[in-house]
């Protein structure tokens, strides 16, 4: 499946209109209905041949198609362009062509994943974001507002963990427009992932859980769905993973797939060629095989990940495995917000801050759950300015009145301020400052 989306501008079929000239048409009752914009070619040539020959019903249909064809002429909103040329590029999968410069920005959001394809093409500008950071931060939000996007064709979440999904619903909420949300179809029972399905519901016109084969043309981008062909229960191996080209430039993007889904996609041998790949799973040695890689055949590397995690992300192994490949390798978490930049027959790439790539010590990881559980919260953090009260009432001394009465009257500037709330004075503060759940970033 093949679709393209271009904005379109309305033509009203006047003769100094859209240069489609009457051509002797006598005024009818069909006449009227042939003068409205949305009438099909079919439907007007049918209505004009009561008055006109055969010979000159099928020249006005002729003459309509190419005008609407020259025009783009369509519904003003993102719709399938069912153009002739158009389902030509769709049949021999030629990709759009590419208009002025692509940029792709690997958002720093710690220990998550946000990547934002910007562009312009036909004098429309195009975003398109891939995972949305953490659930208990709002720096995708932030980073998004920062580059002055108002308006997201496509949001896809890769699959259903809070680390992923997480300021999905923030994003929605903030007044950025979403035309379309993708996401993989696996559930969660996460309060994150309810949140986020809410938020879509309220506030997407479209949503679609894509598969593999499925092919899509965003202004000048050509996004194709490797993965998965169906769903199997294991929201890593259900991750979307999408191939992103611009002209002789692509990017290959997993989310959390390990290698069993990896090597799915290569059972399937779907193209996984790509210019750039993003490691899959941040890094984990669960991803990134060395036949996946061989398949990939990346010139460059990159993982998104918080500094010193405690998942030990990126690991060793996978690092030494890239780099071994001969692909230059770079990381959100000594590199900041990694912007490429491409022009669709080479690319730039730029880093916030310098720094070499490496696995964090051992003794620093752990073996814990990705489970989007908010209960447990992300780098031992709860964010007081942004927790709900469920999560609020995970911190010390924090019941559900007390949450209730912060949530009213925050933002905080500082943990100090909470002795606002009835009932914490500076001993129960204290007691909250050493558990060292609460914080404000």
């Amino acid at each position: 499946m093949v679709r393209s989306w271009i904005f379109y501008s309305a033509c009203i079929l006047i003769a100094a209109g859209c240069g489609t000239e009457q051509q002797g048409v006598e005024e009818t009752d069909n006449a009227a209905e042939a003068e409205n914009e949305d009438v099909q070619v079919e439907e007007e040539a049918d209505n004009e041949s009561e008055e006109n020959t055969d010979e000159e019903a099928e020249n006005i249909a002729e003459e309509k198609t190419d005008d609407e064809t020259n025009s783009g002429e369509g519904n003003g909103d993102l719709a399938e362009n069912n153009s002739a040329e158009e389902e030509h590029e769709a049949e021999d999968g030629a990709p759009p062509e590419p208009a002025g410069e692509l940029s792709i920005h690997f958002i720093d959001v710690g220990q998550a994943d946000a990547t934002l394809f910007s562009h312009e093409y036909d004098g429309e500008a195009y975003h398109v974001l891939f995972d949305t950071g953490d659930w208990n931060r709002s720096d995708a939000l932030h980073y998004l507002q920062e580059q002055q996007v108002d308006e997201l064709q496509v949001m896809i979440g890769s699959h259903p963990h809070a680390d992923h999904i997480g300021q999905m619903d923030k994003i929605l909420e903030s007044g950025i427009a979403v035309e379309e949300v993708w996401m993989s179809g696996d559930e969660a029972t996460s309060d994150t992932f309810l949140r986020v399905m809410d938020a879509i519901e309220r506030h997407v016109p479209v949503y679609d859980e894509p598969r593999a084969g499925d092919s899509f043309d965003i202004g000048a981008l050509q996004v194709d769905v490797l993965h998965p062909a169906e769903l199997t229960g294991d929201l890593h191996d259900g991750s979307l993973t999408v191939h992103v080209t611009y002209g002789d430039v692509s990017v290959l993007l997993t989310g959390d797939a390990e290698d069993s889904a990896e090597q799915m996609m290569l059972n399937r041998d779907e193209d996984v060629e790509a210019d750039i790949l993003q490691l899959g799973h941040h890094g984990s040695d669960t991803s990134t095989t060395q036949p996946f890689l061989e398949a990939v055949d990346p010139e460059t590397a990159i993982y998104s990940a918080g500094a010193a995690n405690s998942y030990g992300h990126p690991h060793d192994e996978v690092l030494q495995r890239v780099e071994d490949h001969g692909a230059d390798v770079y990381g959100t978490d000594v590199n900041g917000t990694i912007i490429v930049t491409t022009d669709g027959e080479t690319y730039e790439l730029e880093t916030e801050k310098d720094g070499e790539p490496e696995a964090a010590p051992e003794e620093e990881a752990d073996t814990a759950n990705e489970t989007g559980d908010e209960t447990a919260p992300a780098d031992g953090c709860i964010n007081i300015n942004e927790a709900d009260s469920e999560q609020l009432e995970e911190i010390v001394h924090i019941g559900p009145e007390r949450a209730t009465e912060l949530i009213e009257k925050r933002p905080f500037s500082s943990l100090e301020e909470l002795e606002q709330i009835n009932g914490i004075a500076a001993g129960r503060l204290a007691d909250i400052k050493e558990e060292g759940l609460a914080c404000v970033p």
